[in-house]
């Protein structure tokens, strides 16, 4: 039973890259508005319905890596090292993701979606979803003790963080440049009596 359901499983993860990989290729080739869910379906050889099963929309075609991403931000807090601080370990994550997303190889997608409002408009959703689940994660973690607004704000801070270092000419600097202010946000939710010292440790 067990081996049935992983190659089910793996048959229905191969099904679903290929339809991003297809749709993405004729992107490319045609254009984002020239091209339909028909089209996707018709050269991939599944039916319309399928494409439907594995994405929402035609806008979730492009962004096919949405939720690993999601998944990879939330891991970052719930998956760091006992006593690793948040901040690097978000720092380390999104840096990651910001090399990813600045390769050769991607710079033709992020060209499309600069240039198409409706990608644009679902890429800022997404960022948006991103960071509620990142605060989810934060907020969850007895340890780190802070309020909701402060940990829906540090994870604004941290997915903005990607998008602007993925759109400047030196990511890296860029990166540090953003995270000097995300620490210093941070530390600036230092308790009443509680000295920043103390909040290290509380925060590891």
């Amino acid at each position: 039973m067990t081996v049935s359901t992983g190659r089910r499983e793996r048959k229905k993860a191969a099904t679903r890259q290929k339809i991003a990989d297809t749709a993405l290729r004729l992107f490319l080739e045609r254009g984002y508005e020239a091209v339909g869910i028909r089209d996707v379906a018709a050269e991939a050889d599944v039916a319309v319905t399928t494409v439907f099963a594995h994405f929402a929309s035609k806008e979730a075609l492009v962004f096919e890596q949405d939720e690993n991403f999601e998944q990879r931000l939330a891991r970052a807090v719930t998956g760091r090292e006992p006593g690793e601080p948040l901040i690097p370990a978000l720092r380390r994550e999104i840096e990651a993701l910001v090399r990813h997303c600045s390769a050769a190889e991607a710079l033709p997608i992020w060209r499309m979606i600069d240039e198409t409002p409706a990608l644009q408009e679902y890429e800022q959703s997404m960022r948006l979803r991103h960071a509620e689940a990142l605060a989810a994660a934060i907020a969850a973690d007895p340890d780190l003790a802070r309020t909701t607004t402060e940990c829906r704000t540090i994870a604004r801070f941290a997915v903005d963080a990607y998008s602007l270092a993925r759109e400047a000419a030196d990511p890296d600097a860029a990166l540090d440049e953003i995270f000097r202010m995300v620490e210093a946000a941070w530390a600036a939710t230092v308790r009443p009596g509680e000295t920043v010292a103390d909040q290290a440790v509380a925060s590891r």
